[in-house]
């Protein structure tokens, strides 16, 4: 199995039922401007997307209750 690290992600897209997500890592951040390297597409079903967040929600989750992350609350509109 290959392991693939990325920074972030550039675009998602939805074409035919597919989720395709582009993957990109940092390669270099000056004073104003970050430049960025794509490295690699993400596809995956609807369902395993859906998947995904759900097991995504659940280690942020993890990460707040073991205080690695906090939750901000959401400023007041009124």
């Amino acid at each position: 199995m290959q392991t693939i690290y990325a920074d972030g992600i550039a675009n998602m897209s939805l074409i035919d039922g597919v989720i395709r997500i582009d993957l990109v890592n940092i390669t270099q951040v000056d004073k104003d401007q970050t430049s960025f390297n794509s490295i690699g597409t993400l596809a995956m079903s609807v369902p395993a997307l859906l998947r995904t967040h759900d097991q995504l929600a659940k280690m942020i989750s993890k990460m707040v209750d073991d205080g690695i992350l906090t939750r901000n609350e959401p400023a007041d509109n009124n």
